[in-house]
């Protein structure tokens, strides 16, 4: 079992930064891969961000590229999302995910664990 708990999430105003955290325990959370998602009002859960579990190559909807960067602190057991020139489109609840496998998958049927989500809110 994984138990994931994201913070970091608040209100911020359009162009600004915020930087989420998600804390993971129990199994050995390094061999997953993490992915963090999104879900705004009256939508479908969306990809955002995702890299490897040895940290490789990070992978980012096209809607993030250029402003948000993944990355984790194995030894800490975290991974972060740090979200730069922020837009009141991404507004939404931010979940984080582990997915047992080796390789990074976008879809979050794949995604075995998810943490309970921290709001984000961007004000134009």
């Amino acid at each position: 079992q994984v138990r994931l708990v994201e913070s970091g999430g608040g209100v911020v105003q359009a162009g600004g930064s915020l930087r989420l955290s998600c804390a993971a325990s129990g199994r050995i959370v390094s061999t997953y891969a993490m992915g963090w998602f999104r879900q705004a009002p009256g939508k479908e859960r969306e990809f955002v961000a995702a890299i490897s579990w040895r940290g490789g190559r990070p992978y980012y909807a096209d809607s993030v590229t250029g402003r948000f960067t993944i990355s984790r602190d194995n030894a800490k057991n975290t991974a972060y999302l740090q979200m730069n020139s922020l837009k009141p489109e991404d507004t939404a609840v931010y979940y984080c995910a582990a997915d047992y496998t080796t390789v990074v998958r976008t879809t979050a049927d794949s995604y075995d664990y998810w943490g309970q989500g921290t709001q984000v809110t961007v004000s134009s």
